[in-house]
Order: structure tokens, then C-alpha cells, then sequence
């Protein structure tokens, strides 16, 4: 069987990459031209050069597959142009769907997001069920995934795409080449550059569980239906803990509240967008999603599919251990 992958150069859709490499299936991955391609380096995959907006050359790369997994995703916490990540993340979704169906695919892993669940007020884990609305979601990110998500299961619902969809938490381990939010979380720590943290919390999964959790919901889910792949829910400064252990350094002691924090939020985000700089490390998006603890179960998936993921601590470890090995840290 052949499938193809979107998104295989990044953090997620590497792991899973690999691992369909390691079943024996025929992978093709779609690539744009300027992609970092070091997280495919050396992998028995077919690379077609396209884009989530380029509808023919999502057509060629569908082309023969029977199978996709659609990982890639604009993943970041703050931007300039919020419309470019709604382009990529509801409209490309869109696209590359409609193309593997067209192609004949009948199966198809649709990657959402965590971030598109309700939560709980008293930091209970939340689940699949959680009601929760587009007005819950904080920033284009969460907004654009959301709405992505909506559209799939119009497309389910109406088209009969043969979609499952898999909601994965806060995912740490080997190969964040970029980094993702979290990756840079974990670098920031680990080169003792977070001096305080605020009560806050997160479910951390390793990246290697996420990807195995994809898989398997692509031999055992249930058309329509969605699963959260997390791991274990942690507060900040347990996570903050574990990463300046891992790395050999002091953990923060100071704990700061929210509304202190928010301010120097919004002075970071107003210089990244004067100076044309990046995205800050403190964004006024990323304050206000850490006012609630950002815990969810993964029981359906451990029910339906069999998802068993390991401690989360091993995948902070092995994150920290690969920004050292590949001159991330200072």
C-alpha cells in the first residue's frame, strides 16, 4: 500500500513517517521547494515537491496513494498574518482531503489538535466530549485548527470521506527541527533562560507515542470519530522541573502571577511586530491559554485503539538530550 504524508519534514510528521517506514508501507511525502529536509534524511520515502494551496500538485502527489496521513499545520502561537495561517490550516486541510479522495484513498488520519477541546474550569482532564465552542478559542491557531476540524467533519458528514482524526496534546522528544512552541519551551529551560513560571499546566506525550498513536487509529478507528493522543498531565513547574534536570541546571523557583506577566506579553508581541522580529518567546495568546490548565484523557483512544504511551518525563529527557546533541542549547 502506498501513503502519503503531509507535513513529514516537521516534528510529528516525521515520527510518523518513520514509523510507516518501519510497518514496510510505500511512503510518499509531500514537501514545499524550501523545506528543511533533514528530518527525512536518509528515510526510504518518495519526495514530491508541492503545497497545500497548489491543488494540481496535491493531485500528482495523491496520485496512486491509497492512503493519507495529513499531518502538516501552520503550528505557532503568534503571527503577523493570521489569514496566512487560516490558508494553510482550514484551506489546505480542505484541499489535500478532497484530492486523496478524488485519488481513491480509503483511509485517511486527519491530524487536529488538543487545542481545538473544551477544558474543564477546575483543571479536570478533559476529553473528546467536552463541549466547547469557536468562541473558546484563543488566537488564529487554535481558531484556524478548529474551524479545519469543523470542515472535516463536514466533509465526513457530507462527502463520506473516509476521515479518522487524532487530537494530539503537547508532543516532546527527537527531531523538533523547527522548534514547535513546546520545543522552544523545553530549549529556553534547558539553556536556564526561564527564570519564573506561572501556575499553569500542560499534557506532554512523546512525539515516538503521538506518531504510533496515529497509526493505530488508522488500522482500529472508527470513521468520523476522533481520539486524543496525550500522555501525562503536568503542571508547569513539574515540566520546568523535569527539562533543568534533564539538562543539569537550577529549576525556576519563582512563581509569578498571570497578571503580571501579561504586560511584558504584550510589550514583546508590540516589539517583534515594530522591529520585525520573530515571535516572542512571551506571547499575549500564550498568557492568556496558560490561565487554565490545558489537562485531557486519552481513555478512548487506550479503549478503542489500544494507545499506550510512555512517561512523559522520558519524553522531555529525550528532548533535551537531542537539542543537545544537535547545538540547541547554550
Amino acid at each position: 500500500m502506498s501513503i502519503l504524508v503531509t507535513g513529514a519534514t516537521g516534528f510529528v510528521g516525521a515520527a510518523v513517517a518513520r514509523r510507516l517506514v518501519g510497518r514496510g508501507f510505500e511512503v510518499r511525502v509531500l514537501v514545499r521547494p524550501n523545506s528543511d529536509r533533514s528530518n527525512i534524511e536518509g528515510l526510504d520515502v518518495d519526495v514530491t515537491t508541492g503545497d497545500l494551496a497548489d491543488r494540481v500538485s496535491l493531485k500528482n502527489a495523491a496520485k496512486g496513494c491509497a492512503a493519507l496521513f495529513h499531518v502538516a499545520a501552520d503550528y505557532r502561537l503568534w503571527t503577523r498574518d493570521p489569514q496566512a495561517m487560516f490558508k494553510t490550516n482550514v484551506d489546505g486541510t480542505r484541499n489535500v482531503l478532497k484530492a486523496a479522495a478524488e485519488a481513491g484513498a480509503t483511509r485517511i488520519v486527519y491530524t487536529s489538535s488538543v487545542a481545538v477541546l473544551g477544558l474543564r474550569d477546575v483543571g479536570e482532564p478533559a476529553d473528546e466530549e467536552t463541549p466547547v465552542t469557536f468562541a473558546d478559542m484563543i488566537g488564529p491557531y487554535k481558531q484556524s485548527k478548529f474551524q479545519a476540524e469543523e470542515d472535516v467533519r463536514r466533509l465526513v458528514a457530507e462527502e463520506g470521506l473516509p476521515v479518522v482524526i487524532v487530537n494530539p496534546s503537547m508532543p516532546a522528544g527527537p527531531g523538533d527541527v523547527k522548534p514547535t512552541p513546546t520545543g522552544r519551551m523545553i530549549v529556553e529551560a534547558a539553556s536556564g533562560r526561564v527564570p519564573a513560571y506561572v501556575d499553569s499546566g500542560l499534557n506532554v506525550v512523546h512525539v515516538d507515542d503521538v506518531a504510533t498513536g496515529h497509526l493505530l487509529a488508522f488500522e482500529r478507528g472508527e470513521i468520523g470519530e476522533r481520539y486524543v493522543l496525550g500522555g501525562d498531565d503536568m503542571s508547569l513547574r513539574e515540566i520546568l522541573n523535569a527539562v533543568t534536570a534533564a539538562a543539569g541546571r537550577r529549576p525556576p523557583r519563582l512563581r509569578v502571577p498571570h497578571g503580571l506577566v501579561l504586560p511584558v506579553a504584550y510589550a514583546a508581541d508590540a516589539w517583534s511586530r515594530v522591529s520585525g522580529g520573530g515571535e516572542p518567546f512571551v506571547s499575549v495568546d500564550g498568557v492568556r491559554m496558560a490561565r487554565k490548565r490545558m489537562f485531557f484523557s486519552s481513555a478512548k483512544a487506550r479503549r478503542v485503539l489500544g494507545y499506550d504511551p510512555g512517561p512523559a518525563r522520558v519524553a522531555l529527557g529525550d528532548a533535551v538530550a537531542w537539542f543537545r546533541d544537535n547545538g540547541y542549547l547554550s
